[in-house]
């Protein structure tokens, strides 16, 4: 993780203003952090020491099972905060946040702006609305399951996961977020390979046909 100082720092604060979601002046508290694909930006089981705001980049949500077994629950994109659950909640069990591209965040520190986060109306007003969204968009996701064959949310899978056009998830992963069987699955990427969408280099998927993935994806996002 590298952590923006001066102009650096100036820079983003300005270009990404984020200003007008809260009554007190937050500026001066943002730290401007950076994290490279793969890194975690919260490690499960460890409390935060910030509310993150991420203002390029995305990422994904994991937790371990008492049986072992780690599952991927979600995605964070743009504008989306990480730590809100852990600000809101004094006992909290904190879910792995991993970038999926290099991602870069705000953070406000816990310790110096937590009271007055809580206390702020125009803040909570604005996470209320993303926490709406966020229920919304995990209540959809179960109903596309139902809905929608494979072609499309694998489609929309890989645009969320992708980091500049180059898939390279795990499979045994996408099968048990997607809940499908691992035969399945391959069909469907030897598919999109057969069309031109994708091409296979190793182990990972390069990118070919965006438009058409995005055609595929678009289908969950006007359901």
């Amino acid at each position: 993780m590298e952590n923006y100082k001066q102009e650096k720092r100036e820079h983003y604060i300005e270009t990404y203003s984020i200003a007008h979601l809260f009554s007190f002046p937050i500026t001066e508290y943002i730290q401007v952090h950076e994290y490279q694909r793969g890194e975690w930006i919260i490690k499960e089981g460890t409390r935060p020491d910030y509310l993150f705001y991420v203002i390029e980049g995305k990422a994904k949500i994991y937790v371990t099972h008492q049986n072992g077994k780690t599952s991927l629950l979600n995605f964070i994109n743009v504008h989306d905060f990480i730590g809100e659950m852990e600000l809101l909640n004094e006992v909290y069990y904190s879910k792995g946040i991993q970038t999926s591209t290099t991602t870069i965040c705000f953070a406000i520190p816990f310790q110096s702006c937590r009271a007055k986060l809580l206390e702020d109306v125009t803040f909570l007003r604005e996470l209320s609305m993303f926490l709406s969204a966020k229920a919304t968009r995990i209540a959809a996701k179960y109903s596309h399951s139902l809905a929608f064959p494979l072609e499309n949310r694998l489609a929309d899978f890989i645009l969320q996961t992708a980091d500049h056009d180059v898939y390279k998830e795990k499979h045994v992963t996408v099968c048990d977020f997607l809940g499908v069987s691992y035969r399945h699955l391959l069909y469907v990427f030897a598919q999109f390979c057969e069309k031109g969408f994708l091409k296979k280099e190793g182990t990972s998927y390069r990118i070919k046909r965006q438009d058409e993935l995005s055609r595929l994806a678009e289908m969950l996002k006007n359901e």
